[in-house]
């Protein structure tokens, strides 16, 4: 077998979860439930964020939150503050791919 398969978590359970984590990428699966999020942080890499459902609430840059849907894919420069947050009422669930991946 050729390709590497990845299975990624299902339900409403909040989840962080590092799918793959290689030399050319990292891709991570959130699920997170009303009024969690994630710790404030600075972007290590070119973030890019699909919401797959639910609405996503961030903050960046310190600019005001803007709120996305399901549906929507945010593209995010190196080195810039996030707040990301889920305020809205149903499950959100994203994907986040970081390209390049980020060296240490």
């Amino acid at each position: 077998m050729i390709e590497q398969v990845f299975h990624l978590a299902q339900g409403d359970d909040k989840t962080i979860e590092k799918v793959v984590m290689d030399e050319n990428l990292h891709y991570m699966h959130m699920i997170l439930n009303k009024g969690e999020g994630l710790p404030e942080h600075f972007s290590n890499s070119n973030v890019y964020m699909a919401v797959l459902r639910g609405t996503l609430t961030i903050g960046l840059a310190g600019q005001e939150d803007h709120v996305y849907p399901k549906g929507a894919l945010l593209k995010i420069p190196i080195d810039t503050r996030m707040n990301v947050r889920n305020l809205g009422d149903e499950v959100l669930e994203l994907t986040v791919v970081k390209a390049p991946a980020p060296v240490k």
